[in-house]
């Protein structure tokens, strides 16, 4: 019979070496850490809408009679949607079970092992990850020290095997925006190029017109953030036609799931509610980087997104955080040698800014 130790040899080995991808954890699971109740949670480290969904989804949600059925595979009604509102031609656009399953298949239409991805941190951890599942090389070119992307050194490493360049705009977790004209320099070389748009609500700053004319443009983007989707796990790229039908050939039949399929519709028709959530996000971010630089001890960077990344000056970022869990408050903390001593703070409710601020003042 077969042994543990023999299927262990079975598995690729650079997959049994490499590095998780780190999660949030949902506020069940958070409120169990600190004993404290799940509805006195503030939870800051996800980046999530705190006004949730529109009202309209979850009554589409409760009334919808077709749950025994297999969605439709091709999301025809939810893609001529998303024609409606980018403006783009649903030829152009394809939905993913979050814009995670997008970066993906994107990686597995084009990367063969030993292909390389460019990778610009400190930025979302799921492309690196990504690219590792695929048996790809991540080629890290850091970002300068305001954030804004490195273009001449992502140009002098791009060589045969470079086939993927992801580049998040706004960045996460540094919320500035990419200039279009850094985009347009990169999209001059033959390599695809992602331009991951998860918060492009927050800054409406967008290169999505530009698809239709770059072969290797693709710009992803997603429902978790502006319409409070984020457990449903919708998103969307718009894609050039080509790369569409191919995705669409190696993408699971049934990749968006029905339920979400209708969250994300009727999101769509309850617009006017969701542009509010995303002007009261966007007003209490600017309440927030106010007063957090206020606090001496913090350097505070801006953000077109609905976080705010902060440098904690003295060496006490880890206290900071253990000492927001204690009371229910939950950021992300992070320890790298790009981000030494950094806090990521999202955008709540004005009551979750004040209790936030309270406590910081508190603690330090």
């Amino acid at each position: 019979m077969i042994s543990p130790e023999d299927i262990e040899k079975l598995i690729r080995p650079e997959l049994k070496v490499m590095k998780a991808y780190t999660p949030i954890e949902p506020t069940d699971v958070l409120s169990q850490h600190t004993d404290i109740p799940e509805q006195n949670v503030i939870k800051l480290d996800g980046n999530e809408n705190p006004y949730g969904c529109s009202p309209r989804v979850k009554q589409a949600l409760a009334d919808y009679a077709y749950y025994h059925l297999y969605p439709d595979p091709e999301q025809r009604v939810l893609r001529k949607a998303l024609e409606k509102h980018t403006g783009t031609s649903s030829e152009y656009i394809l939905a993913g079970s979050g814009s995670d399953e997008l970066i993906d298949l994107v990686l597995r239409l084009f990367i063969e092992p030993g292909d390389k991805v460019i990778d610009c941190p400190p930025t979302f951890g799921m492309y690196t990850f990504s690219t590792n599942v695929c048996g790809g090389k991540v080629v890290s070119i850091p970002r300068k020290q305001d954030f804004s992307i490195d273009v001449a050194a992502i140009k002098k490493a791009l060589d045969k095997q470079t086939k993927v360049i992801f580049i998040a705009s706004p960045n996460n977790p540094s919320g500035n925006v990419i200039p279009e004209k850094a985009i347009l320099e990169l999209l001059n070389s033959p390599t695809v190029v992602v331009i991951d748009e998860a918060y492009f609500e927050f800054s409406g700053v967008t290169v999505a017109p530009l698809v239709p004319k770059f072969p290797n443009l693709i710009v992803l983007r997603t429902f978790s953030k502006w319409a409070g989707l984020a457990g449903l796990r919708v998103g969307y790229g718009i894609l050039p036609i080509n790369t569409v039908k191919h995705l669409m050939k190696i993408k699971q039949p049934y990749n968006v799931n029905t339920a979400a399929q209708v969250a994300a519709l009727e999101s769509l028709k309850d617009m006017s509610y969701l542009r509010g959530t995303i002007k009261a996000i966007v007003t209490e971010r600017e309440r927030l980087l106010t007063k957090l630089g206020q606090l001496s001890w913090l350097k505070v960077y801006p953000s077109q997104a609905n976080f705010i990344l902060c440098s904690v000056l003295n060496n006490k970022a880890k206290m900071i955080h253990k000492g927001l869990q204690k009371k229910g408050i939950f950021v992300r903390y992070f320890d790298t040698p790009q981000l030494k001593d950094f806090l990521r703070i999202s955008v709540g409710k004005p009551e979750h800014t004040d209790s936030l601020i309270a406590t910081l003042k508190e603690i330090c």
